[in-house]
């Protein structure tokens, strides 16, 4: 059952998309909101792009130009893995959103959602040679499950496309060295937990690396035992449980990502 909300929505707004439609734009709305919140945004940059249903590849990104919790579902921008603007609307889009978003989108049917961030915990920890070592329960999800992509510049490069496609492979989470995150969702509230706990293990890494003193891990078999728990919770009703508490604490705080 989805949140009750008071945020009103005009009906010509809602009316110029089909219901299934209108339901990922509220829900990836939600999810820079959710960003803004959690402070994994930087400044108008970044960017999370989800899949249209029922359209071939055509995919929703935010407005270039807007911060995080500015997005509503209306004002959400369709492009498609050209980069072309589908509807009318006075935004443009992020180039650099484009090349890493079609890149992963046109390669990947699996893939709903994609979302990147530069935030500060990410981007130290895709400075370290050993990229991130989990050291926590919510962090070993991630152990052998990350792939990296060297730094090639800003990406603006589409020859750049294949390079990531190929580093990341079927895995769900990338470290873009010297650059930040990049994790992919079979849906959008999936992909906002995974930033979620990435961002977290990424944090904690650090904290325990400031301490200075001996960090003390599980053994492999206990840390790729607890990956597997992970990899089916992500997926079963505690992952719908979570997005509808997230979704009442936005509704009570600013229901305005649903216009």
């Amino acid at each position: 059952m989805r949140a009750k909300t008071t945020a009103r929505v005009s009906s010509s707004k809602r009316q110029k998309y089909s219901a299934a439609e209108w339901q990922v734009r509220v829900d990836l709305a939600a999810c820079y909101r959710l960003v803004h919140h959690h402070r994994m945004t930087d400044l108008i940059y970044n960017h999370i792009s989800a899949r249209v249903p029922d359209a071939e590849h055509h995919y929703l990104i935010n407005p270039y130009g807007l911060m995080y919790e500015e997005v509503t579902a209306s004002n959400l921008v369709k492009i498609d893995l050209e980069g072309n603007i589908l509807e009318d609307t006075p935004y443009e889009i992020n180039p650099a959103g484009y090349v890493i978003h079609s890149a992963i989108h046109g390669a990947r049917d699996d893939v709903a959602c994609v979302l990147h961030t530069h935030s500060r915990a990410g981007a130290a920890i895709s400075a370290l040679k050993e990229g991130l070592v989990p050291v926590n329960q919510a962090g070993f999800q991630f152990y052998n499950r990350i792939a990296y992509h060297d730094y090639e510049g800003i990406a603006l490069d589409l020859e750049e496309r294949r390079r990531f496609v190929a580093d990341l492979g079927d895995k769900r989470a990338m470290i873009l060295r010297n650059h930040g995150l990049l994790v992919c969702g079979r849906d959008i509230p999936e992909a906002f937990r995974i930033i979620y706990y990435l961002e977290q293990a990424c944090r904690a890494r650090l904290d325990a690396l400031q301490t200075g003193r001996e960090i003390v891990l599980p053994s492999a078999e206990v840390q790729e035992y607890t990956a597997q728990q992970w990899t089916v919770r992500q997926w079963d009703a505690a992952g719908d449980r979570e997005w509808q508490a997230m979704l009442r604490m936005l509704d009570r705080i600013d229901p305005s990502y649903r216009e």
